[in-house]
């Protein structure tokens, strides 16, 4: 038995008797019994069928079916380097998504302190949706988007003796770039102007642009992925709604938030001659607060804080410039660097509309007369120097803000007659209206 191949699985040879008397070997291969019952196996090997004698019979080996057997599979194996490559993509992959989806949920306000890029020239004003916030939610939003402005100019005394006079004021960060919004009286005459941020860093700030008309400045400072306020729809806003106003009260307390409601829309008021269109808050207002921000329920950005009446007698009179038109006046004086299709006629103005202001300049009548004919079209109708202008159209001049309402009717490239006091005659100008450059 030692002499047969056991391959196959070890398993002892089957035999077969073919008769139980002794017979003579077969000359050649011999079949096995044909089986009628169904197979187990579905191969066979075809090799010879091997037979011996033993008392008297005749044994055949039988080759046992067996069923093809799958080649085993020679496991795989990942080199280290290839390991580690892998290993880093998955981490890159993994980083990338959490980044994305982190900024995805942050720019749409579902998760605060959020870098959401903020542009000052490409934005839309945000709709008041969603749950209102707290005072601390919206004081949390914004408190970073909201610096401290500091001024130095240089100044003459009746010695002739140059001094330096320093201001303070308050700015809305409105850019992530950089782009900060503020009030013109805040920076007017500035040699110097540094924001200070609400971490403590110090940036020097350059004027971009000013609309003296509005009281508006666009300043800009060295720095990218700064927090910027979000511009909220000041047309929307009812009275009664809730306002927290953020600045710099008295140039010494930055960072200071007081609460309260929009009193009244659309006052007009006459600040420094100028005639604005603004924004009623009880918040409480002082100085230093000009140029901060006034936000709304929803902690978006409605109004840059202008001035407040004062007075003994007087509490709760705080007022602001809508955002609806800082926003658009903070556009044009970042790509232009003036506000673009105002009219004007090409001279320097004194208004001189009080009495006490007319006897300074030793004139007989109160009004607004022409300090300098500064355009080329002035000159050419006929401006001179220390004509009281009294008529644009239709529209009677009795001070500056009266002179820039009827002014504002007009385009520049618009022919309007312009009636003048010269000498006690009454003289009458046409000119060709131009394009205010400040």
């Amino acid at each position: 038995m030692d002499n047969w191949d056991h391959r196959y699985d070890k398993e002892e040879p089957n035999f077969i008797m073919v008769g139980d008397t002794a017979q003579e070997p077969a000359s050649g291969p011999q079949a096995a019994p044909q089986d009628t019952s169904e197979p187990q196996h579905t191969a066979y090997r075809e090799e010879p069928v091997q037979y011996y004698e033993n008392n008297g019979y005749t044994y055949y080996q039988q080759t046992p079916p067996v069923s093809p057997k799958k080649k085993k599979k020679e496991p795989k194996y990942i080199t280290r380097r290839a390991f580690v490559i892998t290993l880093i993509c998955c981490m890159l992959a993994t980083s990338a998504l959490t980044v994305g989806g982190y900024t995805l949920l942050s720019d749409n306000g579902l998760i605060s302190g959020g870098g959401k890029t903020v542009s000052a020239t490409n934005y839309t004003l945000a709709k008041a949706t969603g749950s209102e916030k707290s005072v601390q939610e919206i004081i949390a939003q914004n408190e970073n988007a909201v610096v401290e402005i500091r001024t130095e100019s240089v100044a003459m005394d009746n010695w002739l003796q140059n001094y330096v006079t320093q201001g303070a004021g308050s700015g809305v960060i409105v850019d992530t770039k950089g782009y900060i919004l503020t009030c013109n009286h805040v920076i007017s005459g500035a040699s110097k102007i540094t924001v200070t941020l609400k971490d403590g860093t110090e940036l020097e700030a350059k004027v971009v642009g000013t609309d003296a008309q509005n009281d508006i400045a666009v300043l800009k400072v060295n720095a990218k992925n700064l927090t910027a306020a979000t511009y909220g729809d000041s047309s929307k806003l009812s009275v009664g709604d809730m306002v927290v106003a953020i600045g710099n009260p008295l140039g010494q307390l930055g960072g200071s938030a007081s609460s309260g409601i929009i009193s009244a829309l659309d006052r007009n008021i006459t600040i420094e001659g100028r005639q604005m269109t603004l924004l009623q808050t009880d918040t409480s207002i002082n100085p230093g607060n000009s140029g901060g921000g006034l936000f709304d329920q929803y902690g978006n950005l409605v109004g840059i804080v202008v001035a407040k009446s004062t007075g003994s007698d007087v509490e709760g009179l705080g007022f602001a410039i809508p955002i609806a038109k800082a926003a658009e006046i903070a556009k044009d004086l970042i790509e232009n660097g003036h506000v673009t299709n105002r009219a004007s006629i090409g001279i320097s103005v004194i208004d001189a509309s009080s009495a006490d202001i007319a006897m300074q300049y030793g004139l007989r009548m109160t009004g607004v007369y022409v300090q300098e004919v500064t355009g080329d079209e002035a000159q050419k109708a006929g401006f001179k120097a220390g004509d009281m202008i009294y008529y644009v159209g239709e529209d009677k001049i009795e001070n500056q803000a009266s002179l820039v309402s009827a002014l504002g009717k007009h385009k520049p490239g618009d022919k309007v007659k312009i009636t003048v006091i010269r000498e006690n005659q009454t003289i009458e100008l046409t000119t060709k209206l131009v394009e205010a450059t400040q």
